[in-house]
C-alpha cells in the first residue's frame, strides 16, 4: 500500500513537471501544440502501463491476505486444540494423584513417620560421641529428615534402620580407636580415645568432649577432681576385668557444670584481704606451735635425764636450775628454802609458757575475723543491690562468696589452732608439774632432816 501511494505521488509529480519543461523548450505555438501532442501520447502510454502495475500489485496482496487469513485460522484451530489437551491432562493429573492416594494408603503416614524418625535421629546421632568414631553418618539422616514429595525406597529405609542400631550396639560398648584431638591452646596430636558408651570420651588429658559443630575431639576445659580423672587413666590402661571410673549419665551435661565449679584455689581467694589475714595468722600459729612443741620436748627429755643424776646438776634445763637452788640453799630453813624454790620455778615459767597464749589468741580472732568478712561481704551485697536491683544473681555472687568464704575460713583456721593450744600447754603444764613434784620432794626431805 504504502509503495503504491509513492508510485502516484511520483506519477503527478511528473505530470506537472514534464509540460512545464516542454513549454519552456518550445519557441512557437505550433511546437508547443506538436510537443503537447507527443507528450499526451507518451503519457497514455506510462499511464498504461502503471494501471497494469497497479493491478498486478492489487493480485498480489489479494494473494498475501488470502494466505494470511488462512494461517490466522490454522492457528486458532491448533490454539483450540493445545487447550482441549491442556484440560485434558489437568484431568489426568487430577486421576493420578487419586490413583496415588488410594495406591499409598496407610503407606503415607507411615512414610510421615519416618521422616520424623529420621528427624530425631540425627538431631540424637549428630551430637552423640559415637559420631567421633563413626563420621558421616548424620548426612543421610539430613536429607531423610527433609520434607520432600518423594516417598523413601527400601534402601534408605534400611540405611535408617542400620543407623539406629548402630547407635543402639554402640552405647553398650567400651571401645578404643584412634582419633585427632584439638588440644586447648590449638594444636593437634593422635592419640588413641577410650569411649564409654554414649557417654563420655577419655584420652591422655582426662575427660574429652565431642564438637558436633566443628566435628572435632577436645579436652575439657577444666577437667574434674584429680581423683576422677586418674580412674579415667586407669581404664584406659586395663585390658581386662571390672575398673571403678566416673561417667557423665547426662552425656557432657554434668561435666560442663563441673567447668564451672569453683575451685579450691578460687574459693580460698573470694575471701580477699580478710582471708589471707585469717591465713596468716592461722600459718603463725601453727610455727609458733611447732616450735613451742619442738623445744619443750627437747626440755622434757633434758628433765628426764637431769632426774636420772640428780647429784650433777645442769644449767641448760629448768630442772638442773632448780637443783642449783636447792644445793645453794639446803642450810636454809624449809619455809625459806620453799620459797627460793618457788622463785625459782617462777623464773622458768615464763619460757615454758612462752607463745603459748599467742596461739589462743590467734584462735580466738579467727573466727571473730570471719564474722567481721560476713558483715562487709553482706554489706558490700546489699550495695550492689541497691544500685543494680536483683535481677542478676551473678553481681552479687562476689560479695555473697566473700561473706560465707570468710566465715568457714575463720572457723577452720580456730579449729587446728584450738588442737596446737591444747597440745603445746599440755607439754608445757607437764614440764610444770615435773618441776613442782621435784620441788615438793626437795621440800619434804629437807624438812625431815630437819626434824631429826
Amino acid at each position: 500500500m504504502k509503495s503504491t501511494i509513492k508510485t502516484l505521488v511520483a506519477a503527478a509529480t511528473i505530470a506537472l513537471i514534464a509540460p512545464l519543461a516542454s513549454a519552456q523548450s518550445a519557441s512557437t505555438l505550433q511546437e508547443l501544440l506538436n510537443q503537447v501532442k507527443k507528450d499526451r501520447v507518451s503519457e497514455a502510454r506510462v499511464n498504461a502501463q502503471r494501471e497494469a502495475e497497479f493491478r498486478s500489485d492489487r493480485a498480489d496482496k489479494q494473494a498475501l491476505l488470502r494466505r494470511a487469513q488462512a494461517q490466522l485460522k490454522a492457528e486458532e484451530d491448533r490454539g483450540d486444540r493445545l487447550a482441549a489437551q491442556f484440560a485434558a491432562n489437568e484431568q489426568t493429573l487430577i486421576d493420578k494423584e487419586v490413583e496415588l492416594d488410594q495406591a499409598t494408603g496407610d503407606l503415607g503416614e507411615m512414610f510421615g513417620v519416618v521422616r520424623q524418625a529420621s528427624a530425631d535421629a540425627y538431631g540424637r546421632i549428630s551430637t552423640s560421641i559415637v559420631s567421633a568414631q563413626y563420621t558421616g553418618r548424620e548426612e543421610f539422616l539430613a536429607e531423610m529428615s527433609q520434607d520432600s514429595k518423594g516417598l523413601p525406597n527400601i534402601n534408605e529405609l534400611e540405611e535408617l534402620w542400620y543407623a539406629l542400631q548402630t547407635e543402639m550396639t554402640a552405647s553398650g560398648e567400651v571401645v578404643k580407636f584412634s582419633a585427632e584431638v584439638i588440644d586447648l591452646d590449638g594444636g593437634k596430636t593422635t592419640q588413641e580415645v577410650l569411649r564409654v558408651g554414649t557417654f563420655n570420651l577419655f584420652g591422655d588429658q582426662g575427660y574429652l568432649i565431642y564438637d558436633d559443630e566443628n566435628k572435632q575431639i577436645q579436652p575439657l576445659g577444666r577437667q574434674p577432681d584429680g581423683f576422677q580423672v586418674a580412674t579415667t587413666q586407669d581404664l584406659r590402661d586395663a585390658t581386662s576385668g571390672v575398673v571403678p571410673t566416673f561417667v557423665d549419665p547426662s552425656r557432657g551435661a554434668i561435666l560442663g557444670l563441673l567447668k564451672q565449679k569453683a575451685t579450691m584455689s578460687e574459693r580460698y581467694h573470694a575471701g580477699g584481704p580478710v582471708g589471707y589475714t585469717i591465713t596468716a595468722m592461722l600459718a603463725i600459729g601453727l610455727l609458733i606451735g611447732l616450735y613451742k612443741i619442738v623445744t619443750l620436748s627437747a626440755v622434757g627429755a633434758k628433765m628426764n635425764a637431769q632426774a636420772k643424776n640428780i647429784d650433777n646438776p645442769s644449767d641448760k634445763n629448768p630442772l638442773g636450775r632448780i637443783l642449783k637452788v636447792y644445793a645453794d640453799n639446803k642450810t636454809a630453813d624449809t619455809e625459806s628454802l620453799e620459797l627460793k624454790l618457788d622463785e625459782a620455778i617462777l623464773r622458768e615459767l615464763p619460757r615454758i609458757e612462752f607463745g603459748i597464749n599467742l596461739i589462743k589468741i590467734f584462735a580466738a580472732i579467727a573466727p571473730l575475723l570471719g564474722l567481721l568478712g560476713t558483715v562487709l561481704g553482706m554489706i558490700e551485697t546489699f550495695q550492689q543491690i541497691t544500685l543494680f536491683g536483683t535481677g542478676d544473681p551473678r553481681i552479687m555472687a562476689g560479695s555473697i562468696s566473700m561473706a560465707l568464704v570468710t566465715t568457714a575460713q575463720g572457723i577452720i583456721a580456730a579449729l587446728p589452732l584450738i588442737l596446737m593450744h591444747s597440745i603445746v600447754a599440755g607439754r608445757s603444764k607437764s614440764i610444770v608439774h615435773v618441776l613442782d613434784e621435784q620441788t615438793a620432794g626437795f621440800i619434804a626431805t629437807h624438812a625431815e632432816s630437819e626434824s631429826k
